[in-house]
């Protein structure tokens, strides 16, 4: 055990509290690095520690890796690469042995479980199945935000006091002894008291409590997230990490008391052997060492493709002479398509990736709404607000939604009557799917018409928060200039520049958030475009810009838009403020979008299975359509699957390259930002945000029971907050099966254009986003923007990496390359026509 064997019990929550998962309510989905409490480490000894205390499978096994080998996903010229670079070319021939033919146990040890075992063992009491069920439904009905049909007596003091006012008030009993009445009514009851009574060995406190919290770590995981941020509920509910574990050790004494009738003593005072301190060194071993040979030969047998690839690209310029357009849509890799048949059916637009916030951090509040949402990364805390005004469409009422369908007498008739025609529409979903009120819409997120209070009015304050509403002048040129410089567009500005956020539909997905935009939240972006393209449309703010160096044109206007990625469509915003000619040209340039969108949906139905990716691109966007609002549709869309690069520089990089929708896209020009400023901020952001995303895919993909949701099939939704298998099971975070099912389990690679000395003194200006880097949980590659040269980052030092790839296929038709087949592609040039 520890060496301080003296119980300290808030170093001891504040430990639990960093390790138990970090998800948020639903309705603030935002991806994260799973294993974020292990990143001060190594990528490679984070998960081979997390594996051996917490029993996570945190990679593929050794056969799966031999598998992938003979399948040629592993290439043997870069696994023998790997080898020699690790362990030397004397010791080559030990470690091909260790790799292909040594025998490992594969099963996953944790050190915890032992104490429930042995509560089960040697006094008969299973603790989980005696205390679990009444827990959770406590648990769910005090944190419910809309579901319950009555309010949990609610007591400002929090949690624990409440659950003592039910007790006392009603008929509920959720103790059956003495004991465990006395220990509940004590408002003064510390952990270390009930620790005394229930484990009575110091030492063994803090084992024990992981233990018990890891035991439902979703639930556990949750109360830490609400602790830390109330506003996280709409209707907030006080809550600590300490009550839940106050009242959980009650009603563990008060089972075994139950059971065992006085007949029992602390579990430390029985003769338990030698219990291994939970965090105690974990030694590294030969097969941790194969798993990593493994793992990097997996990665790099992409990655080298994809590098050589950009070096094929050496000296090609997109810079178009006469622009007709140019579109501004979100890193996100699921644009990254679309933005390729924009190019394809328009050549002469041109097209940038950017996060999809657009650079402005605020709040926004619907009309009639109460709440105010943030439309921005999670880390930033907004000053502004941005209030929707002037909406006429209302939203339908639901006959099916009524308040009489709880009522105790007409309930009844409702579920004779209504619950009939429920029913049949149910069937009738089946074969010609519909919008109806339990479908989630991107384009719901804003009315089309409605106005948007942008700019400041002098004084103008939400009295409710605080906030400011709108913004000034000079913050609203700081936001365009901001977000231009960084993508590189100064100059040579076309007729038209579109802002184009991005967000999901669907009807049958509790994960709807993971769907919209990360850089928003997990919101819709549609408020983000055309917050933008307004301030960039404002008269003061251009003069401002022309000040600071950025001339946009008269005629140049800016358009603000949404596009759908789940239905594959786009809706533009404020298209009356165009001028005459603008105006003309916007008609010509929807006919382009509709045929990128068209054949967009006719690129991704090769990974449904439900589609026939032969049919006609219209024939298979209507389908797409109809399958985004089924009923019956556990995958609407793939979301991030499959995910594996980012790419910071020139579109030139990989505009010629077809990646397969594999890689998150951010516009950079190194050469207006020679020391690097511009480059730190765009780090600062796609460092957590793609590594985070990338990291939830990696980790719910390799173990997708316990880092992962599992099946959404079995999923309930618990008060709004979660989603449980069953009716009282633990909260399920992470991401279910239907999401990262054709995800391959590869770090994320992000690829950086500029010269390697100043990319290092970029990120290690800021300690949290070198971490990413340092430690590997993101791989970093520089490409040099003169020579093409590559550099890899390793052990805090830029090295020069040579492309084992020397041919890469090239494909002319992309169209019937995605009929072809479902799996992902390798890297091809693509041929211009």
């Amino acid at each position: 055990m520890e060496e301080n064997n003296v119980f300290n019990e808030a170093a001891i929550l504040k430990r639990l509290k960093h390790y138990l998962p970090h998800q948020a309510p639903l309705k603030d989905f935002v991806h994260h690095n799973t294993l974020g409490a292990f990143q001060e480490l190594h990528f490679e000894e984070a998960i081979s520690r997390a594996s051996k205390i917490f029993g996570f499978k945190t990679s593929l096994n050794i056969e799966e890796y031999r598998d992938l080998y003979k399948q040629h996903l592993i290439r043997e010229d870069i696994l023998e690469r790997v080898i020699i670079k690790r362990k030397g070319e004397a010791n080559a021939d030990v470690w091909i042995h260790n790799l292909f033919h040594k025998a490992y146990d594969i099963s996953i040890h944790s050190r915890i479980g032992y104490f429930r075992e042995w509560w089960k063992t040697a006094y008969k009491v299973d603790l989980e199945h005696e205390i679990n069920n009444l827990l959770f439904r406590l648990l769910g009905g005090y944190l419910d935000q809309g579901i319950a049909l009555w309010h949990f007596p609610f007591d400002e003091r929090g949690f624990l006091a409440s659950v003592r006012g039910l007790e006392d008030k009603s008929l509920a009993d959720f103790v059956r002894t003495k004991l465990g009445m006395q220990l509940l009514s004590d408002e003064n009851i510390t952990i270390k008291d009930l620790l005394d009574r229930l484990v009575g060995d110091e030492k063994l406190y803090e084992n024990y409590l992981f233990e018990q919290q890891f035991s439902h770590p979703g639930w556990s995981g949750m109360v830490v997230m609400v602790e830390k941020q109330p506003e996280s509920l709409l209707d907030p509910r006080p809550i600590s990490l300490s009550d839940l574990i106050k009242f959980e050790l009650i009603l563990e004494i008060d089972a075994i008391e139950y059971h065992q009738k006085k007949k029992w003593k602390p579990i430390g005072k029985h003769d338990l052997g030698e219990i291994p301190y939970l965090f105690a060194p974990t030694p590294r071993t030969v097969e941790d060492d194969a798993i990593a040979i493994w793992q990097e030969a997996y990665e790099w047998s992409y990655y080298d493709s994809v590098l050589a690839g950009i070096q094929k690209m050496k000296g090609k310029s997109h810079r178009k002479p006469n622009k007709s357009f140019q579109a501004m849509f979100c890193i996100d890799d699921r644009e990254g398509s679309i933005r390729r048949y924009v190019e394809k059916y328009d050549p002469n637009c041109e097209t940038y990736g950017t996060p999809g916030h657009f650079g402005i951090p605020m709040y926004y509040q619907p009309q009639d709404s109460l709440f105010q949402t943030k439309v921005c990364p999670g880390p930033v805390t907004p000053k502004h607000l941005v209030k929707e005004i002037g909406e006429t469409e209302k939203i339908k009422k639901e006959i099916h939604f009524s308040r009489y369908s709880n009522h105790p007498i007409f309930g009844f008739v409702y579920s004779l009557v209504v619950g009939f025609w429920s029913g049949l529409m149910m069937f009738f979903n089946i074969f010609k799917p519909s919008f109806s009120t339990m479908a989630t819409s991107s384009f719901s997120h804003m009315g089309k018409k409605s106005q948007l209070s942008i700019e400041h009015k002098h004084g103008d304050i939400d009295e409710k928060t605080g906030l400011q509403i709108g913004f000034t002048i000079e913050e609203m040129t700081n936001i365009v200039s901001s977000v231009l410089r960084s993508i590189g567009l100064v100059e040579d500005f076309g007729k038209i520049i579109y802002s184009i956020g991005h967000g999901g539909s669907s009807v049958n997905n509790t994960h709807y958030a993971g769907y919209d935009c990360g850089a928003c939240s997990g919101r819709p972006g549609s408020v983000n475009a055309r917050v933008f393209a307004a301030m960039a449309n404002h008269k003061e703010v251009r003069k401002a810009l022309r000040e600071r160096g950025i001339d946009i044109p008269d005629y140049t206007q800016f358009v603000g838009g949404l596009h759908d990625t789940t239905r594959d469509e786009i809706e533009f915003y404020d298209e009356d403020v165009l001028r005459t000619f603008n105006a003309e040209f916007h008609a010509k340039n929807l006919a382009v979008f509709t045929t990128a969108l068209d054949m967009n949906a006719k690129e991704r139905s090769r990974r449904f299975f439900s589609i026939n990716s032969k049919k006609s691109a219209s024939a298979i966007h209507e389908e797409i359509r109809n399958r985004s609002i089924s009923l019956f549709e556990p995958r609407p869309e793939l979301n991030h699957a499959t995910n594996a690069l980012c790419i910071v520089g020139r579109h030139s990089l990989n505009e010629g390259l077809f990646l397969d929708r594999r890689a998150f896209s951010n516009s950079y020009d190194y050469s207006i930002d020679p020391k690097g400023e511009l480059l730190l901020n765009i780090l600062n952001a796609a460092g957590p945000v793609c590594g985070g995303i990338n990291l939830e895919y990696y980790f719910s993909r390799v173990d997708n029971q316990k880092l992962g949701a599992g099946s959404k099939l079995p999923h309930n939704v618990v008060g709004l907050i979660g989603v449980s298998n069953g009716v009282e099971g633990d909260l399920r975070p992470g991401l279910p099966l239907q999401m990262i099912d054709l995800h391959d389990p590869i770090r994320l690679m992000m690829i950086v254009e500029h010269y390697p000395e100043v990319v290092l003194e970029t990120i290690q200006k800021n300690p949290s986003t070198y971490e990413w880097f340092k430690n590997e949980w993101v791989v970093l590659s520089v490409v040099h923007p003169e020579t093409y040269e590559m550099y890899r980052f390793e052990k805090e030092a830029f090295t020069p990496y040579q492309p084992l790839k020397k041919l890469l296929d090239t494909v002319e038709n992309v169209d019937a390359l995605v009929e072809s087949h479902d799996k992902n592609f390798p890297v091809y040039l693509i041929k211009k026509a």
